[in-house]
């Protein structure tokens, strides 16, 4: 059955045919649900695993809680897409991902179902709080019910500090709150910590079952795969006034086979693949995946220096350090969804002389930004920071796309930033942020084209820049994916008859020393960034420029302030006028208006 049969098959679908439906129905609707969900996102990538895991918890929640009148709150979103499925969205799944079609996380805009669109983890307790209250205090209306907040989190993102604040402020205040803790014992990977020894001492019996968890009730726990078990449960926390926890047991990729083989993840995030047999597609021709060279790179320094440490915050598998993990077990510490933690912790490390580098993702910097400000910037502490998935991401959307990291770090003093061009550069740029002896990021795209033939992996001192001509007309500064878009607007100028001078600023952060000079010696300068244009290189050129004087026009070409939507990155780039076709018409416009 292809994915638009099964579209027809459950278009139909209301939430209250599902209330109504039995036991044989149900059966028929997990299975055309998940098999909906595989086809779907073998063509566009998506997150399959946690869907996969939460078919039978998502028909049992939508048949005890009146949703919308019930809040049903998702933490991270990743794992809506049933939730979806079930209230009318069925037929749009074709679109899922793409510039315009159905969004990967909650999205308000589809369905009065969808309350926050959140796609952070840990932040659905705290949501919760706030609506709990509001509900508390809202003037009872004359046989008016008594409205539920359901929070269903998993088991990783628990060990967010944020959720561990909110659930203690639902417990000391006695709040309606519903916290449907979805255990699969993994975050991306594994989940670590004490919370997980926990967990998994209840998911054995180890413990007694009606144990109270920081004073509130807990139930379970309950095999989040049978509906009418977690039925049951779910009608009993429905009925308990005050704050419940209700502990579900479920098995990520469930009904997959592929998904339940995969040991690394269950396919949590994926790209396109082959829905039969659940083989990636093959990945984009010239290019290697960042992870891969990361962990080189990371191998050979550790191997060199006995200080340097990696720290993670669940992302070690998604950051491609799973082979580091193995040769070096006792040198990278996963603390689970706890970013500001990492980041403090490494600042811990680099007190004591240690030469940590912090993993994560470059959307998720800003949730430690007081940490690297403070803790690692105030004390000039030598921690670098690793930001995969920097730039225009994709199908993820509006909280995934790395835009803010350039902006967030060039307000550390101190702090140097850089990207790479290819994974040559990258391996260079690696080994210099190691010996830098303040706070530095590399920030990179998921894949990177091989290299230069013959480049070798030589250390880039900042702020060193790669020029090509240093007078002419017009003066390009790139970096990162976006100097190959500048090479080839560079060529469709030239055939305009325009000398082009090229700069790789590989070094978004200080700029190299030469710019004024140079820029002094062309008629417009042009910035061009997968960065947000507020606070990013353009921003930097400008400060830069302006410091010393020079008084050359400066046209920033860059992704404009607001929150860019969910789509492919082709796409995105295009709309955001990032493409050469549409920096080479913004240069000759502006030495038109120039001339004018």
């Amino acid at each position: 059955m292809t994915a638009a049969d099964l579209e027809l098959d459950l278009g139909g679908l209301t939430v209250a045919e599902l209330r109504a439906a039995g036991p044989e129905r149900l059966g028929h609707l997990a299975r055309a649900a998940r098999d909906l969900v595989v086809r779907s996102v073998a063509a566009r990538g998506g997150h399959l695993g946690p869907n996969l895991g939460v078919v039978e918890l998502t028909f049992a929640l939508h048949r005890v809680f009146d949703s919308p009148e019930d809040v049903l709150l998702w933490d991270t979103g990743h794992q809506s897409y049933i939730h979806k499925v079930v209230t009318g969205r069925a037929e749009r799944f074709a679109s899922l991902r793409a510039l315009g079609g159905l969004s990967g996380y909650p999205c308000r805009t589809e369905s009065e179902h969808d309350w926050v669109e959140n796609s952070h983890a840990g932040t659905s307790l705290s949501y919760a709080a706030g609506l709990a209250t509001a509900f508390r205090l809202a003037p009872d209306g004359a046989g008016t019910r008594r409205r539920r907040v359901v929070a269903v989190i998993g088991d990783g993102a628990l060990t967010a500090g944020m959720a561990m604040e909110a659930l203690n402020d639902i417990v000391d205040r006695g709040l309606d709150v519903v916290v449907v803790l979805n255990d699969n014992a993994r975050s991306y990977a594994p989940t670590t910590g004490a919370v997980a020894q926990l967990l998994a001492e209840l998911r054995a019996g180890g413990r007694e079952r009606s144990a109270s968890v920081l004073g509130c009730r807990y139930l379970g726990p309950v095999d989040g795969h049978d509906v009418a078990a977690t039925e049951r449960v779910l009608s009993t926390a429905r009925d308990t006034t005050g704050p419940v926890i209700v502990h579900v047991v479920t098995r990520k990729g469930e009904g997959y086979a592929p998904a339940e083989r995969d040991q690394v993840d269950h396919l949590h995030g994926v790209g396109p693949f082959d829905a039969d047999t659940g083989t990636a597609a093959a990945g984009p021709a010239g290019r290697r995946p960042a992870g891969d060279v990361l962990n080189e790179t990371l191998c050979e320094l550790a191997a060199a220096d006995d200080r340097v440490v990696v720290v993670a915050a669940a992302m070690t598998s998604a950051s491609g350090l799973d082979p580091f993990t193995q040769r070096y077990p006792g040198r990278i510490l996963d603390v689970g969804i706890a970013e500001q933690h990492a980041v403090t912790l490494a600042a811990g490390l680099a007190m004591a002389g240690m030469r940590p580098v912090v993993a994560i993702h470059a959307t998720f910097l800003g949730r430690a930004f007081d940490q690297l400000l403070f803790d690692v910037g105030l004390h000039d502490l030598p921690v670098v920071f690793v930001a995969d998935r920097a730039g225009i991401t994709g199908g993820d959307g509006p909280s995934h796309h790395g835009l803010l990291d350039v902006a967030l770090l060039r307000h550390v003093p101190g702090a140097a930033v850089a990207t790479p061009s290819d994974a040559a550069e990258m391996t260079a740029l690696l080994r210099a942020a190691v010996e830098r002896p303040g706070p530095t990021l590399v920030r990179y795209h998921r894949n990177l084209p091989e290299g230069r033939p013959g480049a070798g992996p030589g250390e880039l001192p900042a702020p060193h820049w790669a020029w090509d001509g240093t007078s002419g007309d017009v003066l390009l500064v790139a970096a990162g994916e976006m100097t190959a878009v500048s090479a080839a607007a560079a060529e469709r100028l030239a055939d305009a008859g325009l000398r082009v001078s090229r700069a790789n600023a590989r070094w978004l952060h200080p700029v190299d020393d030469r710019l004024a000079e140079v820029a002094a010696a062309h008629r417009l300068v042009v910035t061009v960034e997968d960065h947000c244009r507020a606070g990013g290189l353009g921003t930097a050129v400008l400060e830069t420029l302006s410091d010393a004087g020079v008084h050359v026009p400066v046209v920033r070409c860059g992704v404009p302030v607001g929150y860019l939507p969910h789509g492919d990155v082709p796409s995105l780039r295009a709309s955001s006028g990032l493409d050469p076709e549409a920096v080479a018409a913004r240069v000759l416009a502006a030495l038109d208006a120039g001339r004018s």
